[in-house]
This record gives structure tokens, sequence and C-alpha cells, in this order.
């Protein structure tokens, strides 16, 4: 019964969802035909991967990794209270805060912390 209210206490504030990889610009890290696992955005940290909907774009939604936080310089920004700078790992085949700039808190959709497939990838990822 322990175990089981644990699981409970971490799934409801959380709420994992699957996310499918499509596109190259987090290669290698993430690969096109890639699924993971992303949790509900807590504590957003330098180099997480996120799941973030594009500023210009409403309902896309690509993965990006945090570059800089809140309150830092990036490129020529100094962040806001809430903004992030984001970048995708093969910066060749990267839309991301280079072209659109920083990214709102709001615009956050979740944390990328697993792949579960394919198996032969699978596990943590960050």
């Amino acid at each position: 019964m322990l175990a089981a209210a644990a699981v409970l206490a971490w799934w409801v504030p959380r709420r994992p969802f699957r996310v499918a990889v499509d596109g190259e610009s987090m290669r290698p890290t993430l690969e096109p035909g890639d699924f993971v696992i992303a949790t509900r955005p807590r504590r957003v940290v330098r180099g997480s991967l996120v799941l973030v909907e594009h500023p210009r774009r409403p309902g896309y939604e690509m993965v990006k990794r945090v570059a800089a936080l809140p309150g830092e310089e990036a490129g020529p920004f100094l962040l806001g209270p809430a903004e992030f700078w984001l970048l995708g790992d093969n910066g060749d085949r990267s839309t991301d805060s280079r072209q659109f700039g920083p990214v709102d808190r709001s615009a956050v959709r979740g944390i990328i912390a697993w792949r579960y497939w394919p198996l032969s990838r699978a596990g943590r990822v960050g």
C-alpha cells in the first residue's frame, strides 16, 4: 500500500506522457523515430531537454536543450525572469532560439527524461 501511494505521489504532479521525435535537430542525442517519455515541467535546469511550443507556430511542439536560464545573457539577449534560451544539439539542422529568440516558461510543455524506443537505445537521455 505504501509503495502504491509513493508511485501515485510521484505520478500525479508529473503526469508522464510520450513524445515521438521527428526531425534531425537533436542528433545524436535523439534520432528521428525515437519515442521518449516527458513529464510536466517542474524545475528546468541548464542542459535539460524540453518539449516546447514553437513561439511563432502555435500548436507545433519541438524538443530542444536549455542553454541559458532566466536572468542570464544568451546571444544578444539578457533573459527575462521567465525566459529560456533553447538550442538543438545538431546546430546545422535546428531551428531554435538563434532564429526565434528567448522562449517563455509558459511554452515549456515537458521535460524529456527517458527514451523507450527503439529498445536498443532505451534509457535515460539528457
